[in-house]
């Protein structure tokens, strides 16, 4: 029998969690304290940047400068030059010899001034301090309550020039947070786990949350009906649609790269077995056959192969199939446990969990050459989601007996921890790039 880590000690404990009344919320502020980051390991050549204390009103430049530093050391793509008490605006032109001397690579200097109407004006400038010349800048209409938008904004800005890759600091995260034995709150929160808000609270688990692509809905699997159901949320108006209530376990659902159907594994007609479905919930599809266990389905970036794990060799593996047709791949031969594909933004690496020895463990293999790396040495990994840059890789995973989420750079190098000191942490999915 095929056996994944997910669903998690959630559904484990289906049968003990006494019934209530389910609260559908509208993105309401968590009751739970909001996730703690901690940060080892860093970037192999980390770039020196400093960002000059924001100039203008104090108190929202204070907030604003600390949000952009955070999220650039958070990253451990930078080396932060200490550049604390120098204020600076975007207008001025920098003493390039004195920063040369702090050893910076780049400098950022801003403003925040009051605006029209109530809203706040922030400004930036980035310079190359070796060329002596300005990278770009922008000009940002905010408020109070989304200085912090404004912040991620301003550092994926950063981090594009100097990387030359998007930055992720303004995407979200959703994960499922459990606290008490019948309590369970699907949280949305910023990429740097702050701001955290729920979207649904029920005394029944949540499990597998999936976003779309446009970064407005979320597919989850909710056992409210004392079964799994497939559910489509939208995070702008709190509407839920059901779209899959078969007869039997309705799981697993994954988004199509243009957002019009997904793939889920039902049970309907026997078995674990993969289907196609439209976003409404319309027009089921069988995808995959025989009478081997079929599941974790994930599209590929070009929409037309599904990665999915599979049992027909004996054992759980990863296996691929075009939607065109064609014969099913194995993917992976390595030990005898591998299950949850997940494939990067531009196709070319695939995450997993393998169990090597006991522990589950989050491993990465380039799909050209086939290589596996294992990334992680703790024993509880599961359900792997990549960021929307391809760079890290969010996971779920236990400390102390406690479920806590990490996020590993795809080399290994940079480690994070986000936990919540009062709840188990399960379930994670890194949204994509916000429109």
């Amino acid at each position: 029998m095929l056996r994944i880590p997910r669903p998690s000690r959630a559904s484990r404990g289906l049968n003990l969690i006494a019934s209530g009344v389910l609260a559908f919320l509208f993105l309401a502020p968590a009751a739970r304290a909001e996730l703690t980051v901690e940060i080892t390991g860093a970037g192999a050549n980390r770039i020196p940047v400093a960002i000059a204390d924001f100039g203008g009103d104090f108190g929202s430049a204070r907030a604003l400068t600390s949000v952009v530093r955070g999220d650039l050391e958070r990253s451990g793509m930078f080396r932060m030059v200490d550049a604390e008490g120098v204020s600076m605006n975007e207008a001025a032109r920098p003493v390039f010899a004195e920063w040369k001397e702090r050893g910076a690579d780049a400098l950022a200097a801003g403003s925040v001034r009051p605006g029209g109407g109530g809203r706040l004006e922030a400004r930036f400038q980035l310079f190359d301090i070796a060329r002596e010349t300005p990278l770009g800048g922008e000009a940002l209409t905010t408020s109070t309550n989304m200085l912090r938008a404004a912040g991620h904004r301003i550092a994926d800005f950063i981090h594009e020039k100097l990387t030359g890759e998007p930055g992720v600091f303004s995407t979200r995260i959703a994960y499922v947070v459990k606290s008490g034995p019948a309590r369970y709150e699907l949280h949305i929160a910023d990429a740097d786990g702050q701001n955290a808000k729920a979207a649904l609270i029920s005394p029944e688990p949540i499990i597998s949350p999936s976003w779309s692509p446009d970064d407005s809905r979320l597919a989850y699997v909710s056992f409210e009906k004392k079964k799994p159901v497939i559910y489509v949320h939208s995070l702008v108006s709190g509407q839920r649609t059901v779209i899959a209530n078969f007869d039997g376990s309705n799981s697993a659902p994954a988004w199509s790269p243009d957002g019009r159907r997904l793939a889920v594994t039902l049970s309907k007609e026997g078995g674990s077995q993969i289907f196609l479905i439209n976003a409404d919930g319309s027009g089921a599809q069988r995808f995959s056959s025989g009478s081997s266990i079929n599941t974790e389905p994930f599209f590929a970036p070009d929409g037309q192969t599904l990665y999915f794990t599979s049992d027909r060799g004996g054992s759980p593996q990863i296996y691929s199939a075009s939607l065109n047709g064609g014969d099913v791949q194995r993917i992976t031969f390595e030990g005898g446990y591998n299950v949850s594909p997940r494939i990067s933004p531009d196709g070319r690496t695939m995450a997993f969990i393998t169990r090597r020895d006991g522990p589950f463990r989050l491993a990465v293999m380039d799909l050209a050459s086939r290589q596996v790396q294992l990334l992680t040495d703790s024993a509880k990994d599961e359900s792997p989601s990549f960021a929307p840059n391809g760079r890290m890789i969010l996971i779920a995973t236990e400390v102390g007996g406690r479920g806590i989420l990490s996020a590993v750079s795809v080399d290994g190098r940079i480690k994070q921890r986000l936990s919540i000191p009062a709840g188990d942490i399960r379930e994670p999915a890194w949204g994509p790039y916000r429109r």
